[in-house]
This record gives structure tokens, C-alpha cells and sequence, in this order.
């Protein structure tokens, strides 16, 4: 039997706790699909989320993070336009000086009022639901599609 599952990835928002108002770290994709995500990637056979939340952020922003809390798990089968994914996000914290590696073409720090509109995959929503989480305590409301 041919079994067809999604792909498990990881996405990060990682809030920089030695800057002012605690900007987020976004990188501008190397690959498609083009633009800025949130840094993330796809887990590794063995390894767990949590594990590969870690490496992603250091492989494309140099970063050594803590691990907050996890977020929320986005499942929506049009996400990526690569393939069915699922993504399990992070928030973290760091400090120190990111810079773009791996498949990160460039990367930048973020204010709530500076995000680029029209961000990659999901991540518009997802920074939508942190945000309304950071600032009302508010979760973001399961759907049922």
C-alpha cells in the first residue's frame, strides 16, 4: 500500500532579547517559493521537532535559541506550494548578531510595524495569530477545514 503523509517542518518566531521592542528575525528565501519566511525547515527521519527547531535556526540565522513554548501546528494542505506540509512553530529567544546561512538568502530584523506584507508560505497568518497572542494572550482558533 502507497501511503501519501504530509511533511512534517518546523517554523520559528524568534524574538532577539537584546534589541529594543524585541524585533523578530526573518530571512529572505534563497529557494522557492521567493520572499521572506520565518526561518524553519523540514525535520529530519529521527529527530525530534524540538531538535530540529534548534538546528534550523542555527543553520539559517546563526543563532543559538531557546526554546519558548510551542506555538501552534498549521496544517492547512495548501500551506507550501511545494507539497502537503504541516508545521509545528516555535517561539524562541536569542541574542546576539543572525546572520543569513543555509538557505537564507538574506536576513533582517523586525519590528511588529516593519513586517514585509505578502510574507512566504503561511507565515502572514501565523505572525498575525503570535502577534494577537503577544500582545491579548490570546490563541489562535482551531479550524476545521
Amino acid at each position: 500500500m502507497n501511503y501519501r503523509n504530509p511533511a512534517p517542518t518546523v517554523d520559528l518566531i524568534i524574538e532577539m532579547r537584546d534589541r529594543p521592542h524585541r524585533p523578530i528575525v526573518l530571512i529572505e528565501r534563497h529557494n522557492q517559493p521567493y520572499g521572506w519566511a520565518l526561518p524553519g525547515g523540514f525535520v529530519d527521519y529521527g529527530e525530534a521537532v524540538e531538535t530540529a527547531a534548534v538546528r534550523e535556526a542555527e543553520e539559517e540565522t546563526g543563532l543559538t535559541v531557546t526554546l519558548i513554548e510551542q506555538f501552534q501546528v498549521y496544517s492547512d494542505p495548501a500551506r507550501d506550494p511545494r507539497k502537503h506540509t504541516l508545521s509545528i512553530v516555535f517561539i524562541a529567544t536569542a541574542v546576539g548578531t543572525p546572520a543569513a546561512g543555509d538557505d537564507a538568502k538574506a536576513l533582517s530584523l523586525f519590528n511588529p510595524w516593519e513586517i514585509p506584507t505578502k510574507l512566504c508560505f503561511d507565515h502572514d497568518q501565523i505572525l498575525q495569530d503570535y502577534w494577537r497572542y503577544r500582545h491579548y494572550g490570546i490563541r489562535p482558533q482551531l479550524s476545521m477545514n
